[in-house]
């Protein structure tokens, strides 16, 4: 096996709530097939099986027996004797949870399912549209896919060469919501996986014990140059943008408060 493929192999030591989304129900049984040899995973048992249950449905069967078998095997499980104590054996039906409604979408299995499962989530929940979805559950999907929507009269959302064939052709997937006689049509395509960037901690965070000459390795993105964003209001606008009709808006701008230009108006007459 070569060393790429041997890193992925998942243990029980590495699984998490997100990568136990990437194993079926016989890898759960092989990986807790040896729990009984490894004292540090019998110790912490409790904690790898909260992990497993989290992306699998498990049920201890009272025997297995044929007839307990086959009943929980026609519900889409899959059986097996387990040795998880020394002197105790324990049959298990273990079934992946399945994802059918937006609520069953999770930060953690978000990317481990494709834009064209995604679209048949949304197809069997969808009703207004993509704006019908709570905020959290956008998030959710936003987390691992570049989501984009149009709104157009059936006869021109198909139209060749507009924004739906040129999506389509970048790899989105594509559910068309009927709204009368229009369609929202909204685009999903899976993010590309990003490494998150380690920061090295300096040893002022670290502790004194530290070097204290050591340097922090993030980098720091140089903005002196970059003019700020009240320069750029200030620059006024361009005599070619200045019409008869925002003319008298582009003189307001600037002027003093009412109430304090018609007191310095008082002074004055006064004066």
């Amino acid at each position: 096996m070569s060393q790429e493929a041997d890193k992925k192999i998942i243990t029980l030591k590495t699984l998490t709530k997100s990568s136990v989304w990437d194993v079926q129900e016989n890898d759960i049984f092989r990986m807790l097939d040896t729990a009984d040899k490894d004292a540090d995973v019998k110790d912490n048992l409790r904690r790898y099986t909260d992990i497993i249950r989290s992306a699998f449905m498990i049920e201890e069967v009272p025997d297995d027996s044929p007839i307990m078998k086959t009943k929980y095997e026609k519900m889409g499980y899959k059986v097996a004797q387990l040795k998880l104590d020394d002197d105790k054996k324990i049959v298990w039906a273990i079934k992946k949870r399945p994802i059918v409604r937006v609520t069953d979408l999770t930060y953690e299995n978000i990317r481990h399912i494709s834009a064209a499962k995604l679209i048949e989530v949304l197809d069997r929940n969808f009703g207004g549209g993509w704006d019908s979805l709570s905020q959290s559950i956008k998030d959710i999907i936003e987390s691992g896919f570049d989501i984009s929507t149009t709104t157009l009269p059936k006869d021109r959302l198909h139209k060749k060469g507009g924004m739906y064939d040129k999506k389509v052709e970048d790899g989105f997937e594509v559910l068309e919501v009927a709204k009368g006689t229009w369609v929202e049509a909204i685009f999903a395509k899976l993010k590309p996986e990003t490494e998150k960037p380690r920061i090295k901690m300096s040893s002022s965070v670290r502790g004194l014990e530290e070097d204290e000459d050591d340097d922090t390795d993030v980098e720091i993105e140089d903005n002196y140059n970059k003019p700020d964003e009240d320069d750029v209001e200030l620059d006024g606008p361009n005599d070619d943008d200045i019409t008869e009709d925002n003319y008298s808006t582009m003189m307001d701008l600037g002027s003093e408060d009412p109430d304090e230009e018609a007191a310095n108006m008082a002074e004055y007459g006064d004066e």
